[in-house]
């Protein structure tokens, strides 16, 4: 398609959605990633929310004590560190559909995993997604 029929290209549907940030794309990511699966279990076992608030609370004191206000560019940027030390240690991020979905499983997963959902709790609370 050559420049002059642009004007005249159909505008799809997907144009009409919302553009989100590149910080609110990868929250959402991460909500899809290991948030939804996570919390559904959280909130199903008071010991699961408890260690996840814990996790929250870690987040947000990192955040504060980089003097850095809670916002979607500074949580996405939380995330791709925890991400970055993750994968450094050989660990990767489930594809989405991939976390897991018992709570057992939940309290056993490595740090990177509860830290990522804290991120998603802390990130839906503030309505930043």
């Amino acid at each position: 398609m050559t420049n002059e029929f642009l004007a005249f290209a159909p505008i799809s549907a997907a144009a009409d959605a919302q553009i989100l940030d590149p910080a609110t794309e990868l929250l959402d990511e991460m909500m899809a990633r290991v948030g939804v699966d996570g919390l559904a279990a959280a909130f199903a076992d008071p010991g699961l929310l408890a260690l996840l608030d814990q996790h929250a609370a870690a987040v947000r004191d990192a955040l504060e004590g980089a003097s850095l206000e809670l916002s979607a560019k500074n949580l996405a940027s939380y995330v791709k560190s925890v991400v970055f030390s993750a994968r450094r240690m050989g660990r990767d991020v489930p594809a989405a559909g991939q976390a897991p979905t018992r709570c057992a499983d939940w309290m056993a997963a490595d740090w990177h995993l509860l830290r990522l959902v804290a991120v998603c709790m802390i990130a839906d609370e503030w309505r930043l997604l």
